[in-house]
C-alpha cells in the first residue's frame, strides 16, 4: 500500500484543505502516515500571510526532501501558488500545485512516476470564477468539524498578500454546503465552524442569496446539528438581517470573531480597510443587543506604518470600552508585494514590541473580566481532547459555546458530545469546571456536582 505524509502550515482553510487532499488519497488506497516518518509521497500545504511564513514553509519542504529523497515531493497551497519558481528551484521538488486543481493531485503523482520530470500545475488563480469543491466527510481530530463555504478575497487590505494566493470570492453552491454539513453530523460532529478566506463575504457574488440565508437554511435543513460557529466575519458583513437570524437562531453560537485590525480611523483607511471605528461600535452594540453574554475577539495589528502613540492609543481605548473578550496582536510585518511594505514612516521594533505588550496585557485584563461573569454558572462544553497535566489526571479540555476554555473531570468517552460543566472558578486562559452530566442522560450522573 503506497503511503502519504502531510504537513499543514497556517490558517483553518489550510487545515481543512489538506483534510480534502486526504480523502482523494484516501480514495486511491494510500495509507496516512505521520510526517516524521518515511513515506512514498509527501505533500506539504504552505502559508504565506508573512515573509515568515514563507520561510518556514522551505523549511518543512527541505525536512521532508531530506526523510526520504526517494519519495515523490509535492507542494501546495498559498505560498505555492504566489511562488512556484521559488519552490521549483528547492532541490528535490517534484511537483507544485497552487489553491486550485488539486483534485489533478494524484495524475501528477503518475506522470511524474512515469516520465520523472518536475511538473509546475499552477496557474493564473485571478482568472478563477468557480468554487472548487473539495469533500470532507470526516477529519482525523475528532471534535471540531470545519466547513468551508467560501473562497478568495476582493478586498485588498495594504497589509495583505492573499488575494493574490487566493483569488477573488467565490461561494459554494448552498446545496453543497448543506449536504457536507448533514455528513457531518451524520459522522458524529455536535458542532460545525464555516471556514473561508473571507467567510463573511459569502454570497457576495451569487444572485438572491446570501450568508443570512445560508444561516437559516442550514439551521432549517441539517437534523441533528447542534452548534454553529462563524470562524470570522468582517464588521462590513454584520448585516441587519445577519443579525436578525443570530437572534432568532437557536444553534448559533455566542462568539463572534470580528477582525478589528485597528482602532483609529486614520489607520484604517491606510489599511485600506472597509468602515469607520464609528460603524465598527454600532454593530458591537446591536449584536449584544440581541446575544447577551456574547464573546467577540479579534485580530489586531500594531505597529502598522505610520502609527502614531496617539493612534494607537484610540484602538488601545476602543477595545477596553466595547470588552472585546480576547485579542490575536500582531506586531505588523513587511510582507513583500503588497504596498505597506512600500509605506514611509515604518514603525521601529521597539515601540511595535511595547505597544503588542500593552494590548496582549489588556487583552488578558479583559478575557478574566469575561470569563468571570460565568462562574457558577452551569454551560454546555464540547471535550476536545485529554488535558495534559503531570499533576492531574482524567482531566479534559473543551470549549462552551461562547469560547471559554473550561478544563474539568471527565472520561475518554465524552468526547464530541455535549456536556453540562458548571465553571467553578474563572480564568485565562483556563477555566476549572465541574462536570453535572451527559447532555442526552435523563438523570444527572452526579447529583452531588449540581
Amino acid at each position: 500500500m503506497p503511503t502519504v505524509a502531510f504537513h499543514t502550515l497556517g490558517c483553518k482553510v489550510n487545515h481543512y484543505e489538506t483534510e480534502a487532499i486526504w480523502q482523494l488519497f484516501k480514495e486511491e488506497n494510500y495509507d496516512r502516515v505521520d510526517f516524521e516518518s518515511t513515506a512514498d509521497v509527501y505533500i506539504v500545504n504552505t502559508c504565506t500571510v508573512t515573509n515568515t511564513g514563507d520561510k518556514k514553509s522551505r523549511q518543512v519542504i527541505r525536512r521532508a526532501v531530506r526523510m526520504n529523497p526517494d519519495a515523490v515531493i509535492c507542494v501546495t497551497g498559498c505560498y505555492a501558488q504566489t511562488s512556484p519558481a521559488e519552490i521549483m528551484a528547492i532541490p528535490g521538488v517534484d511537483i507544485v500545485v497552487g489553491t486550485q486543481d488539486r483534485v489533478k493531485m494524484l495524475d501528477y503523482i503518475e506522470q511524474y512516476k512515469q516520465e520523472r520530470q518536475p511538473i509546475n500545475g499552477v496557474g493564473n488563480i485571478m482568472k478563477n470564477r468557480v468554487y472548487e469543491e473539495l469533500d470532507v466527510p470526516a477529519f482525523t481530530d475528532r471534535t471540531r468539524a470545519s466547513l468551508k463555504i467560501q473562497e478568495g478575497c476582493n478586498n485588498f487590505c495594504t497589509f495583505c498578500i492573499i488575494p493574490w494566493a487566493r483569488g477573488l470570492m467565490r461561494s459554494r453552491d448552498p446545496k453543497e454546503v448543506i449536504r457536507q454539513a448533514q455528513q457531518l453530523v451524520d459522522a458524529g460532529y455536535k458542532e460545525i465552524v464555516l471556514t473561508g478566506i473571507h467567510t463573511g463575504g459569502y454570497g457576495e457574488d451569487m444572485k438572491d442569496y446570501n450568508l443570512a440565508m445560508l444561516l437559516t437554511d442550514l439551521e432549517a435543513q441539517v437534523k441533528g446539528l447542534k452548534r454553529l460557529r462563524i470562524s470570522s466575519i468582517e464588521a462590513s458583513q454584520i448585516t441587519d438581517e445577519v443579525i436578525d437570524v443570530i437572534d432568532k437562531s437557536n444553534i448559533i453560537v455566542r462568539h463572534l470573531h470580528i477582525p478589528l485590525q485597528s482602532g483609529s480611523n486614520s489607520v484604517l483607511k491606510r489599511m485600506r480597510r472597509k468602515y469607520t471605528m464609528e460603524f465598527f461600535g454600532e454593530r458591537l452594540d446591536r449584536l449584544k443587543e440581541v446575544l447577551p453574554g456574547l464573546a467577540v475577539t479579534s485580530d489586531v495589528i500594531v505597529g502598522f506604518p505610520g502609527e502614531t502613540e496617539e493612534e494607537f492609543k484610540e484602538t488601545f481605548d476602543f477595545i477596553k470600552e466595547h470588552k472585546f473578550s480576547e485579542l490575536h496582536v500582531f506586531p505588523y510585518s513587511k510582507r513583500t508585494g503588497t504596498p505597506a511594505a512600500r509605506m514611509e514612516d515604518q514603525v521601529n521594533e521597539e515601540v511595535k514590541n511595547e505597544r503588542v505588550h500593552r494590548l496582549i496585557a489588556l487583552s488578558d485584563q479583559l478575557a478574566k473580566q469575561y470569563a468571570s461573569q460565568f462562574e457558577n454558572e452551569v454551560l454546555e462544553v464540547i471535550p476536545e481532547e485529554e488535558y495534559k497535566n503531570d499533576t492531574v489526571q482524567g482531566m479534559y479540555v473543551g470549549y462552551t459555546d461562547n469560547y471559554l476554555k473550561v478544563v474539568f473531570p471527565a472520561t475518554e468517552d465524552m468526547i464530541g458530545q455535549i456536556v453540562k460543566v458548571k465553571v467553578k472558578k474563572a480564568g485565562y486562559p483556563y477555566n476549572e469546571g465541574q462536570f453535572v452530566r451527559v447532555i442526552g442522560d435523563e438523570l444527572p450522573i452526579k447529583e452531588a456536582a449540581v
